[in-house]
């Protein structure tokens, strides 16, 4: 008898590769944390999935690479992120679904050459519609989604570098998502989990703003250089420590200067980390185990 794959999982999966996470649970949890800070936001990320995977069958991308959700994190993480920043008029929701197939297109271009995207036509796509939303038409900012619980000591603080990776300030859904990636890899959510505490430590140093880094401003990219090199080898654990350090500096010179930051010092970060790896490997040195 022919099994035949359950239509959504892919969905599912778009929605959890936002942490790298080839997992339908993973999406799942994902998106109850999203709709437990705001159903607006919660229903982008599910239109926004959609479109994006929908646009990669139709324009026949590889099948295996659609299976495993990776044409629907970056159109999720538009969809979040416009209605994050403005109000959900009509205009933002067509940016969605635009923005949606952009994403998926431009990370097609990363697919197929081979080359490491993560989280980057997610980016590009934002900063555009970012620019033409505050200097061609001006949507109004959207009401911001606030946490019910304290953000005062390192368990929430922890936590809140998982939520914001997504843009959810609440400590609720800072922890579905830590639980998401732990039922996928515990070890990523455990570095995770420490990288968080660096970067609010390394931001502290910097003399960042106290709010800022409680609310996990300095360690949501953080936490995705630390799922991304993540391992069971303790140089895994010298690659994280990189890569996390470097974000956190590369975080914080972009806010000084005022840029929308997203996940740009993960990616980065991490396309240094990868360039690192490539010449010391290419020189003939290696990291012992």
């Amino acid at each position: 008898m022919i099994q035949r794959k359950s239509s959504y999982l892919p969905f599912l999966r778009g929605v959890g590769q936002i942490m790298l996470q080839n997992n339908a649970w993973t999406g799942v949890l994902f998106l109850a944390g999203i709709f437990y800070d705001s159903i607006i936001m919660g229903a982008a990320a599910l239109l926004a999935v959609i479109t994006g995977t929908l646009t990669a069958r139709l324009l026949k991308y590889d099948e295996a690479d659609i299976d495993a959700g990776l044409y629907g994190f970056s159109p999720t993480l538009v969809g979040v992120a416009l209605t994050f920043y403005f109000n959900p008029v009509p205009v933002v929701w067509i940016a969605v679904v635009v923005g949606s197939v952009a994403a998926a297109m431009l990370q097609h271009f990363f697919i197929k050459r081979k080359l490491p995207g993560f989280t980057f036509p997610f980016i590009l796509v934002t900063w555009i519609l970012l620019y033409l939303f505050h200097h061609v038409f001006a949507p109004g900012a959207a009401v911001d989604v606030v946490g019910s619980m304290p953000v005062k000591d390192d368990f929430t603080l922890a936590t809140h570098g998982f939520g914001e990776v997504i843009f959810q300030g609440s400590v609720i859904a800072g922890i579905i998502f830590f639980i998401a990636v732990f039922v996928n890899s515990p070890i990523a959510a455990l570095y995770g989990v420490c990288a968080s505490l660096l970067g609010a430590f390394i931001s502290l140093e910097c003399s960042e703003p106290a709010p800022d880094i409680h609310m996990g401003l300095f360690s949501f990219n953080a936490v995705l250089c630390a799922i991304a090199f993540s391992g069971n080898k303790p140089r895994d654990g010298i690659w994280v420590l990189f890569s996390v350090v470097l974000s956190v500096f590369i975080d914080v010179w972009m806010l000084q200067m005022h840029m929308a930051v997203l996940t740009f010092p993960f990616v980065a970060a991490s396309w240094i980390t990868l360039i690192v790896q490539y010449l010391l490997q290419k020189a003939g040195l290696k990291i012992k185990e």
